[in-house]
């Protein structure tokens, strides 16, 4: 983590520094040739060395050891600090698209130079490579706030090539077209922001977890000779690489408290040697291992429940013969209501056993299915 932080600030002062470098060299070169486009390029520049700012501000803050008011860390402000950068982003492109449009409502001739005109080639080729260091380093460590700012710096490269191919155009044949090259950059900084934001706000709600990784999670807790289904896997994520998760686990009837107790034990070990995930609980669910026709019944009943297309699938199954009872869990799609689902389900199924009692539990789909 301490490396990760390193990392995080250290690309970070790098895109600060070439940030307010170019930042001044467009500003100087966008006022001496009263271009609006360069201008606003140097604007963009200076809010990316702000988001810089923002996202080592983050790292630190979300460093800080657990305390007593917040016991799992801090490691969410990086998603706030990645929010503010997408705010940053976002201002910038209003501002710019409002600036642009005033200059095509009262346009000024600019007076582009081969300096300018070296000058952008220089800021193109440096935003490149900026920007292609910061995302890779960004996804190296799995910091949002620097992906996004990665990712901007060759948003920036696109917009700095628009502004030197209006250039260029005037040059040739003295058409502006700069202050709709403004409007077109403008643009896409306003969409690069939104996309930024939706990114963090999905990450502060709480998305579906990674599809391989919670797959790889669920094969691994299944690879234990005892466990025949890994199930109902919820993860909890309080910033990069700080994940905590939840599971039940399918066990034979015969087992004893000390057994689970000595299994659940192993599966965290395992689960956060090899998945850096802190399994804080682990929940079971018995299957019958002592009679054949609990097996038949079991597999009827998963018959009738996935003939269903809402409904995904059944575990945690379990059946007492003499006393008539039987319960089991089962996923069931965002397409139905669960108690629509568990009304349909329980009218088909005492048709099918009508002496026994039926304790059905809705599940949602939580991560993707093994």
């Amino acid at each position: 983590m301490e490396n990760r932080d390193k990392t995080i600030i250290k690309t970070s002062i790098i895109g600060i520094i070439v940030n307010l470098l170019l930042s001044s060299f467009k500003a100087l070169v966008g006022m001496l040739s009263h271009s609006i486009a360069i201008v606003l390029d140097a604007v963009n520049n200076l809010s990316d060395a702000l988001s810089s700012i923002i996202t080592i501000v983050g790292t630190k803050l979300a460093s800080k050891k657990p305390d007593k008011k917040h016991p799992l860390g801090h490691g969410r402000i990086e998603y706030l600090s990645a929010m503010l950068v997408a705010a940053i982003i976002l201002y910038a492109g209003v501002t710019s698209l409002i600036e642009s449009i005033n200059k095509i409502i009262s346009p000024d001739k600019p007076e582009y130079s081969k300096i300018s005109i070296l000058l952008l080639v220089v800021a193109i080729i440096t935003k490149i490579i900026l920007g292609t260091y910061v995302k890779k380093k960004g996804e190296e460590v799995n910091s949002g706030s620097l992906t996004a700012s990665g990712k901007d710096a060759l948003f920036d490269a696109i917009i700095s090539t628009s502004v030197l191919a209006s250039a260029i155009i005037f040059l040739i044949s003295g058409l502006s077209l700069e202050a709709y090259v403004g409007v077109i950059i403008s643009l896409v900084i306003i969409k690069a922001g939104f996309e930024v934001m939706s990114e963090t706000v999905s990450d502060i709600l709480g998305r579906r977890p990674d599809p391989e990784f919670a797959i790889g999670i669920k094969k691994l807790i299944s690879e234990e000779p005892e466990v025949r289904g890994a199930y109902d896997l919820i993860i909890n994520n309080y910033g990069p690489d700080r994940n905590y998760a939840s599971v039940h686990v399918e066990l034979p009837d015969i087992m004893t408290v000390d057994e689970v107790d000595q299994l659940t034990r192993r599966l965290q070990v395992k689960v956060f040697k090899e998945m850096g995930v802190v399994l804080t609980g682990v929940g079971v669910y018995s299957y019958n291992t002592k009679d054949n026709e609990a097996a038949r019944i079991r597999n009827e009943v998963q018959k009738i429940v996935l003939s269903h297309d809402w409904a995904l699938q059944l575990h945690g199954f379990y059946v007492d013969l003499s006393d008539k009872y039987m319960r089991f869990d089962t996923v069931l799609s965002f397409e139905i209501e669960h108690a629509e689902a568990v009304s349909i389900l329980q009218k088909e199924l005492k048709e099918k056993y009508p002496d026994y009692k039926i304790e059905i539990t809705p599940d949602i789909d939580l991560s993707d299915l093994v």
